[in-house]
């Protein structure tokens, strides 16, 4: 018989962004499954948002479904105001919009553009949607828990797209710092996934071509998960259990990047 989903998130609410798609949506819908009311955010991917709103209230939730682009300082505060008038308060954020440049397979072909791009996505985005949604948590009875979805990316480096691996290492500073400023009241970590199949990653020419196959191999664990299956790992930081994490790194890879660890 399969486990019982704990509810971890009864009466809270929670925020996701880029939650149209992949992980997001698969950590909107399981906070909906754990007991939560959820601020569904995306940028392009309205009707995966839509989507991903119709499950959680298949599940008897309220979902809220919001756009921004978190490039933009101004989208953001908006964002933020939209969801806390909408709810009246936030538990939890889980800042997981990130550009991994998935279009570019080598060093050879960065740009200029792709690296403004993915800096201003992942880092300063990230950045200033912890600053918004930490400060009004800051102001509210109870604080909140933030969750910053990293990557593994961190410990080996990419040499095929050398921002993105930046930008994740910029992840890990912004949140220790928030950490600091934000603490004891609000907590900040970085959750960090190893290799995920969403449809995006399955989609790849070089995943198809073997690249999966040769991960499985090298992953103790011997296999590579659908997001399903590590979004309860994520929300577990936002929890009554995780109350003295902050400031973290948690990785969930299957073991496959413990020797740099």
């Amino acid at each position: 018989t399969p486990t019982p989903t704990p509810a971890r998130f009864t009466g809270r609410t929670v925020l996701v962004t880029g939650a149209g798609t992949g992980f997001g949506a698969a950590i909107a819908v399981r906070a909906a499954q754990e007991g939560a009311d959820v601020a569904v955010h995306y940028r392009s991917s309205r009707e995966g948002a839509e989507a991903t709103a119709e499950r959680v209230a298949a599940l008897g939730r309220k979902a809220f479904v919001v756009q921004a682009d978190i490039a933009e300082h101004d989208q953001i505060r908006q964002l933020a105001d939209d969801v806390w008038a909408h709810f009246g308060r936030l538990d939890v954020a889980v800042n997981n919009v990130g550009d991994v440049a998935r279009e570019q397979m080598s060093w050879r072909d960065i740009t200029e553009e792709s690296i403004d791009h993915v800096l201003a996505v992942d880092i300063k985005g990230t950045l200033l949607c912890t600053h918004e949604f930490g400060a009004r948590m800051l102001e509210q009875e109870g604080g909140g828990a933030i969750v910053n979805i990293g990557s593994t990316v961190v410990v080996r480096g990419s040499a095929r797209a050398p921002q993105y691996a930046a930008a994740k290492y910029g992840i890990i500073g912004l949140t220790k710092s928030y950490a600091h400023a934000f603490a004891p009241r609000v907590r900040v970590n970085v959750f960090a996934p190893g290799f995920i199949e969403t449809e995006a990653t399955l989609g790849r020419d070089d995943w198809k071509s073997g690249r999966g196959e040769v991960l499985r191999g090298a992953t103790p664990m011997g296999r590579i998960p659908g997001p399903e299956e590590l979004a309860g790992a994520a929300l577990f930081l936002a929890t009554q259990d995780a109350n003295h994490i902050t400031g973290g790194f948690l990785v969930a890879d299957g073991g496959y990047n413990m020797i740099g660890a």
